[in-house]
C-alpha cells in the first residue's frame, strides 16, 4: 500500500466511518484518495490498497471522467454538491449511486473533500419495474381507447334517427354522458304498417350499461320485427333480463309507442318518466308508466300496461330518458318532469323542425354544467 499522509482528524473518524452503511471516500487537496471505508471498497469491488493515492476519475472511462471532474469542480466552488451517477465495478458493470461531496478545511488550512456514495440500485430496479409497468399500462390504455372508439361507433350506429313516415314526422337525439352509455332509442317501421318508437334507459353508465343496453336493443328489435304486442314485449324483456342478465343492481326502464297510418297510437311504459302528448293550444299531457321498473320483479308488467290514444293532425309526442329532466340549476333547483313539461310546452309553439333543438337548448341553459346522465329524445308529429 502506498504511503499516504492522513490528517489526525481522519484517523479519529475512521472507526465511525466504518460503521456507516454507505460508501465514504476522503480526498486531499490534490484530489487523491486518502481514505475509503469498507462499504465503499465492497461497492466498487476494488481493495483499499488499489484506491489510495488514486484520483476518482482514474476509475472511469474518459468521457465519464470529465463529468466527474466537472462535479468535483462544482463541489469545490459551492462547498458542497450532490448528484446521481454511478460507480464502475471491477470486472464490469455499473452500480447506480447518489454522490454527495462536501469540502472541509482543516486547522492547517488544507482543503479535503468528504464524498459519500449511496447505493440506489434497489430504487433503480423499482423505477425500471415501474417504467415497464407504466409502458404496459399505456399500451393497454391505448387498446382500451381503440375498443372504446369502436364501441362508441357501434352504439352511435344504434342511435335513433328521424324519418318521415306517411303523415308522421319523427326527430331524434342521443348523447351518452361518457363515450358509450346505457340509453338507446328506436324509430322502426314494421312490416304490418306500424311505426314503433322506443326509448330505454339501463341503470348505470359506461361499458357495463352499454353492453346490457345493446343486448336489450337486439332483443327489442326482434320483438318489434315480429310485431309482438307492447305489453307482451315488456313482459318478454323483463323475463329476458332477469333470466339471462340477472343482477340485483341491474334494471331498466322503457317507453314505447306504436302508431298506425290512421293515427291510432298504442302506448306502454315501465318505470319510465312520463311521455308528453302535446296538442295545439293545450298544455302537454303526461302519459304515465303503468308498469314497474323492469329486470327486478317477475310481475313488473301490469295487466293493463297499454293505453290507446288517437292522434290528431298537429299532435306531437315527446319520449325521453331521465337524463333530460333530472337536471339541477346553479342554485340547486331541480328541473323535474314539471319543469321539462313547461319547456316542452313552450317549444311546441315552434315549427316541428325547431322543437328538438329548442328543448335541448332550454334544458342546457337551465342545467348547471354538462349533463350528468345519458340523454335520449324522440319527437313525433302527426301532420
Amino acid at each position: 500500500m502506498a504511503e499516504i499522509e492522513r490528517p489526525e482528524w481522519v484517523l479519529q473518524m475512521q472507526e465511525i466511518l466504518e460503521t456507516l452503511n454507505e460508501g465514504v471516500v476522503i480526498r486531499d487537496d490534490c484530489n487523491r484518495v486518502i481514505f475509503a471505508n469498507t462499504c465503499f471498497t465492497e461497492m466498487i469491488g476494488v481493495p483499499l490498497e488499489d484506491l489510495l493515492g488514486r484520483q476518482a476519475a482514474d476509475f472511469f472511462p474518459p468521457e465519464d471522467a470529465e463529468k466527474v471532474n466537472q462535479h468535483v469542480a462544482r463541489a469545490q466552488k459551492d462547498g458542497h454538491h450532490r448528484f446521481e451517477f454511478y460507480l464502475p465495478k471491477r470486472g464490469g458493470g455499473r452500480l447506480p449511486v447518489v454522490i454527495g461531496a462536501r469540502i472541509l478545511e482543516d486547522p492547517d488550512g488544507r482543503f479535503f473533500a468528504v464524498v459519500t456514495f449511496t447505493d440506489i440500485s434497489e430504487q433503480k430496479r423499482v423505477e425500471t419495474s415501474l417504467i415497464e409497468a407504466n409502458e404496459k399500462l399505456e399500451e393497454r390504455y391505448r387498446e382500451i381507447e381503440q375498443d372504446l372508439v369502436l364501441a362508441a361507433r357501434v352504439q352511435q350506429s344504434l342511435a335513433p334517427h328521424g324519418l318521415t313516415w306517411g303523415a308522421v314526422e319523427v326527430a331524434a337525439y342521443y348523447h351518452p354522458v361518457w363515450r358509450i352509455g346505457g340509453d338507446f332509442g328506436l324509430v322502426v317501421p314494421s312490416t304490418d304498417d306500424h311505426l314503433n318508437l322506443v326509448v330505454c334507459d339501463v341503470s348505470g353508465h359506461g361499458i357495463g350499461s352499454a353492453l346490457v343496453a345493446n343486448r336489450i336493443y337486439t332483443e327489442t328489435m326482434s320483438q318489434l320485427e315480429r310485431s309482438v304486442p307492447l305489453r307482451e314485449m315488456l313482459r318478454h324483456l323483463n323475463a329476458f333480463v332477469k333470466q339471462s342478465l340477472g343482477s340485483s343492481v341491474l334494471y331498466f326502464t322503457m317507453a314505447a309507442a306504436r302508431v298506425d297510418r290512421s293515427g291510432r297510437m298504442v302506448y306502454a311504459a315501465a318505470g319510465h318518466p312520463p311521455a308528453m302528448l302535446v296538442r295545439p293550444g293545450e298544455q302537454p299531457r303526461l302519459l304515465p308508466s303503468r308498469s314497474m321498473i323492469l329486470g327486478l320483479l317477475d310481475e313488473a308488467v301490469d295487466v293493463e300496461a297499454t293505453m290507446e290514444i288517437p292522434l290528431e293532425p298537429g299532435d306531437r309526442l315527446v319520449l325521453y330518458t331521465d337524463g333530460l329532466d333530472e337536471a339541477f340549476s346553479a342554485t340547486g333547483e331541480f328541473l323535474g318532469v314539471e319543469g321539462l313539461r313547461e319547456i316542452v310546452g313552450a317549444a311546441a309553439n315552434l315549427p316541428f323542425g325547431e322543437m328538438k333543438e329548442s328543448i335541448l337548448d332550454r334544458v342546457a341553459a337551465y342545467r348547471d354544467g354538462p349533463a350528468a346522465d345519458d340523454v335520449s329524445l324522440v319527437l313525433l308529429e302527426m301532420r
